[in-house]
């Protein structure tokens, strides 16, 4: 299967997954796995400044990943999840976005830091 993205969790948004109920755990996966094949802005969709975030509604509630892209790799184009939460309204949060716009800087930085 063709993939437009590869994946990366950073901790924030692994510990998000892992503190989910198994079954939720699984169709959030199963949506970014989709989302991976195909373009489909229910699954994958720009919010603003670079973040775009993964969504999933599964029994009543609505996962939400944040994520920026990093194609600095000429190899790989790489999706980076900074966090999730569950949304309780229909925007999401300023402050999860800032939260995600921080996590992008500060992965960027260490990326640049690597490299000297």
């Amino acid at each position: 299967m063709n993939h437009f993205f590869e994946i990366v969790f950073l901790d924030d948004a692994f510990e998000f997954l892992s503190s989910l109920e198994k079954k939720h755990y699984e169709k959030v996966l199963f949506n970014i796995r989709k989302s991976q094949a195909e373009q489909n802005s229910e699954l994958f969709k720009k919010l603003k400044d670079e973040i775009w975030e993964f969504r999933t509604l599964y029994q009543g509630l609505q996962y939400r990943l944040l994520a920026f892209w990093d194609k600095t790799s000429s190899k790989n184009t790489l999706v980076v999840s900074t966090h999730g939460f569950i949304k309780k309204r229909s925007n999401v949060p300023d402050n999860e976005i800032q939260k995600a716009k921080q996590l992008r800087t500060k992965y960027f930085e260490n990326k640049e830091k690597q490299k000297k």
